[in-house]
């Protein structure tokens, strides 16, 4: 019979959108770390603000190249985002800076397990922000805690790099 869950889970496309302007000292790391999940059904995009760096050249010598890159100049990173769940069609997005890093190869894995259950629209976890020199080095860790909607009127937003949601509720 099987674990009808099981089979879903396997099914589940997650799109992963890199915003990049001028990031060729720290994209391929980003990549790296996409590249190491173990979650296989992954679309990735690349939205490029027209980098003047080898930032464009770094991105298409992966050995996984992006499912979508784009380079033209955009109105900043939320342009860029926004652009990016346009190209979207994976039924979860998550957003990978292009100066951030997955935390370990089970991320994805992890938010694919979570979006099993129809009735999740959108999951975040805790921030670690790393050395710039040493990323292995924690140097804050930002807790995002419980979700309640009040906290939205307070201004409290979760962190985006760790924020996941169902395409829909774009």
């Amino acid at each position: 019979m099987g674990n009808p869950l099981a089979n879903k889970r396997k099914k589940l496309k997650i799109s992963v959108i890199t915003a990049t302007f001028n990031s060729a000292d720290t994209v391929a790391e980003a990549l790296a770390s996409l590249q190491a999940q173990t979650w296989q059904d992954v679309e990735h995009i690349v939205i490029d603000g027209g980098s003047t760096d080898r930032t464009l050249d770094v991105v298409r010598s992966q050995s996984r190249q992006p499912a979508r890159l784009v380079s033209e100049p955009d109105g900043g990173l939320y342009d860029a985002l926004n652009k990016g769940l346009r190209l979207a069609t994976g039924e979860v997005v998550g957003f990978l800076h292009s100066d951030d890093l997955l935390a370990d190869g089970e991320v994805l894995g992890r938010v694919a397990r979570v979006f099993a259950d129809d009735e999740i629209d959108a999951v975040y976890g805790d921030l670690l922000y790393v050395s710039k020199d040493a990323p292995q080095r924690v140097v804050r860790t930002w807790r995002a805690g419980a979700f309640t909607p009040a906290k939205l009127g307070w201004g409290w937003m979760p962190p985006h790099p760790t924020f996941y949601a169902r395409r829909a509720l774009y």
